[in-house]
C-alpha cells in the first residue's frame, strides 16, 4: 500500500505516477535462470528428449531427459537439456526437437500468460510450441509440435528443486497443507476379518486391523465395497467365499469411536466403490454418532475460498472426510448422488497418481502421472480451479503386497514424493498411500513433508 502524506501536490503526483505506470515487460515475468520441468497445462506430462525428438512424456524425475536449463540469451531464451550438454529444445519443421543450442532454432520468446502459465513462442513468428491435437478417442499425440496459441499451447516451467517454505503453525495449516499417512486396502488386513477368497488371503495388504493402524497414526484409509444381500461388504475383487467379510458401517464406527476419543484428529476415507448409492446410504445410517463428524466440503464454500485450517475443522468437528471413486453421471442416472447423504466425488476434490508401481518384485517403475488421464478422461496432477487446489492422492504401491518389496519401497516413499511426485503434481501429497505402512517407516517421510510447504 502507498504511504499516506499529508502534502496534497505529492499524494496527486504520485497518483498520477500510478495511473500512468508502464506495465514490467514481459520478460521480467519469466522464472529466474535454472532447471525446470516444461510441463503442459493441458496434460500434466513433461517435455522430453526422445532420440531428438521432443515428446511428452510421464514425470520420471531425473531419469528421462526431462530436465531443461533456462538462461537468457540477449532478449530470448534457451533451454539445455541436462543430460545433453549444448543440446536445446527447439523446432525441426513443424514439430519440436533438440537441435544444436547455437541453432537459429533453439531461442524461444517466452511469456507469462497468467496463472503461473507461460508461452513458447518461435521469435517473429505466431507459432508456439504445443501439444498436438487430440484425436477423438485417443490420447494427445506424444510427440511435441509447433502451433497457434491456446489452451495447448500453455506451459508451466516447474522447477526441479522448488524454494520450500515453513509449515505455518498449528492453527494456521490448511487441510491441503498437511500430509496423512494412508494404507492402501486397509481392510485387508487379515486381522478384522476376511477380505478376499482364501488363495488371496494369503498376501494382505495390511498386517495389522483398523483399530491398530488409527493407533499408529495412519489418518487414510482405502476401502473396496461390494454389495451383497447383507450391505456394502469390505472385500477385493468379489464377496464370494469370502469367509468372516467385515461390512463397511463396522470400521467406519470404529473410525467414529476414536475420533470421538480423540477430537483433536482428522480421518479420510476412499471408497473404491461398487455399490448402489440407496445401498450406501444405508450402511452409513448404521453408523451412530457419523452425523456429528463428517465433514461436507460441498457445504462450506471450499470450492470457492479453498481448503479451511485444520484447527477450524477440529473446532467445528468436520473430522471425517468420505470419497467414493464412484461416477456421479451414474449416480444421477439412478437419481440419488452419494453427495447429497455426505459423500464427496473423489474426481472432484482430489488428483490421483496412477494406482501401482509395477509387479511386486523386481524393478519399480517411479514415473508419477494422473490415474485420471486416459483417451476418455482427462484430469491431470496438475489441474486448479479459481481459489481452490484439489487434493493429491500419491499411491505408492506395486500390483502384488509383497511384504518384503513394500517394506524396501516404503523407505524410498520421501524421496520419490519429493523428486518424483512434488513436481509432477506442483504440489505436494496430502495422503501417502502404501502396503504394509508397518515396514520401512512411511510415518518418517509423513513427518518430513509435514515440516515444510510446496510454493
Amino acid at each position: 500500500m502507498r504511504p499516506r502524506t499529508p502534502h496534497a501536490l505529492l499524494a496527486a503526483a504520485a497518483a498520477l505516477a500510478a495511473a500512468v505506470a508502464v506495465p514490467r515487460p514481459a520478460a521480467a515475468a519469466v522464472p529466474a535462470p535454472g532447471t525446470y520441468y516444461v510441463q503442459s497445462a493441458t496434460t500434466g506430462l513433461n517435455a522430453a528428449d526422445s532420440g531428438g525428438a521432443v515428446e511428452q512424456h510421464r514425470p520420471r524425475g531425473d531419469e528421462d531427459r526431462q530436465q531443461w536449463r533456462l538462461r537468457p540469451s540477449g532478449s530470448v531464451y534457451l533451454l539445455e537439456n541436462t543430460d545433453a550438454p549444448g543440446s536445446c529444445l527447439g523446432r525441426g519443421g513443424e514439430q519440436a526437437a533438440t537441435v544444436a543450442c547455437t541453432s537459429a532454432d533453439a531461442p524461444w520468446e517466452i511469456t507469462a500468460s497468467g496463472a503461473d502459465r507461460y508461452t513458447l513462442k518461435v521469435p517473429g513468428t505466431a507459432r508456439h510450441l504445443a501439444v498436438a491435437a487430440k484425436p477423438a478417442g485417443a490420447n494427445h499425440p506424444a510427440r511435441l509440435v509447433l502451433g497457434g496459441p491456446g489452451d495447448l499451447a500453455a506451459w508451466y516451467l516447474t522447477p526441479v528443486d522448488p524454494a520450500t517454505g515453513p509449515m505455518p503453525p498449528p492453527d494456521r495449516r490448511t487441510l491441503d497443507q498437511v500430509t496423512f499417512l494412508t494404507t492402501h486396502n486397509a481392510y485387508a488386513n487379515g486381522a478384522d476379518g476376511g477380505f478376499a477368497p482364501p488363495f488371496i488371503n494369503l498376501a494382505p495388504n495390511q498386517t495389522r486391523g483398523i483399530e491398530r493402524q488409527l493407533a499408529d497414526g495412519v489418518r487414510g484409509f482405502m476401502l473396496d465395497i461390494h454389495q451383497t444381500p447383507d450391505g456394502a461388504i469390505l472385500c477385493h475383487n468379489s464377496c464370494t467365499l469370502v469367509s468372516r467379510p467385515v461390512a463397511l458401517w463396522v470400521d467406519l464406527q470404529r473410525m467414529v469411536d476414536f475420533l470421538k476419543a480423540h477430537p483433536d484428529e482428522f480421518v479420510t476415507v476412499f471408497l473404491e466403490d461398487y455399490v448402489d448409492p440407496g445401498v450406501l446410504r444405508a450402511e452409513l445410517a448404521r453408523v451412530s454418532g457419523l452425523s456429528d463428524v463428517l465433514y461436507r466440503p460441498d457445504l462450506t464454500g471450499v470450492r470457492q475460498n479453498g481448503w479451511p485450517a485444520m484447527a477450524d475443522l477440529i473446532a467445528a468437528g468436520d473430522r471425517l472426510l468420505i470419497f467414493t471413486d464412484h461416477s456421479r453421471s451414474a449416480d444421477q442416472a439412478a437419481g440419488l448422488t452419494r453427495d447429497s447423504f455426505g459423500v464427496m466425488y473423489q474426481r472432484e476434490w482430489t488428483v490421483e497418481n496412477h494406482w501401482s508401481m509395477g509387479p511386486g518384485i523386481g524393478s519399480s517403475d517411479w514415473s508419477c502421472y494422473s490415474r485420471w488421464y486416459d483417451a476418455n478422461t482427462n484430469i491431470p496432477l496438475i489441474r486448479t480451479e479459481p481459489g481452490f487446489r484439489p487434493l493429491f492422492v500419491m499411491n505408492h504401491f506395486r500390483d502384488v503386497p509383497v511384504t518384503g518389496t513394500a517394506g524396501t519401497d516404503n523407505t524410498k516413499l520421501a524421496d520419490r514424493a519429493r523428486r518424483f511426485c512434488q513436481p509432477a503434481a506442483r504440489k505436494k501429497p496430502t495422503f501417502l498411500a502404501v502396503d504394509h505402512y508397518d515396514r520401512g517407516d512411511p510415518a518418517a517421510a509423513v513427518a518430513a513433508l509435514n515440516a515444510y510447504t510446496y510454493p
